[in-house]
């Protein structure tokens, strides 16, 4: 069964947005390395039940919350997604030292992210 492992919250202000969910929650947000603004957030210890999850600029107005599910192959995935009535739109991309992801749209019209891992990734 695959599980949910990762959210994103899309800001019009990252650092609004960090200020607010440390000062309320006390997450803590690290500037992941790469070509675009992301911040990892550590919503807890690792040994209590939870995810953790991301920070980004918002891409577009609406831009929704997006949960990631882990997935055992990514490919058979896509193809399943598309036969079922959902669709791709961000085809398969790496995430170097992470994995393999894919954003998708469900036949409701919600976003979701599925993620391959693979510390190879490149």
């Amino acid at each position: 069964m695959s599980r949910v492992v990762h959210f994103e919250i899309p800001a019009d202000n990252c650092g609004r947005a960090e200020k607010f969910y440390a000062e309320i929650f006390g997450w803590k947000f690290q500037k992941f390395p790469g070509p675009q603004d992301y911040w990892l957030i550590n919503t807890g210890p690792n040994e209590k039940p939870g995810i953790n999850g991301g920070l980004l600029p918002r891409p577009h107005p609406g831009a929704p919350v997006v949960n990631t599910i882990q997935v055992e192959d990514l490919n058979q995935s896509l193809n399943a997604v598309a036969k079922h009535g959902g669709k791709t739109v961000v085809p398969r991309m790496a995430i170097p030292g992470v994995g393999h992801l894919a954003y998708c749209l469900d036949t409701e019209g919600n976003t979701f992210g599925m993620m391959q891992p693979d510390a190879s990734a490149r």
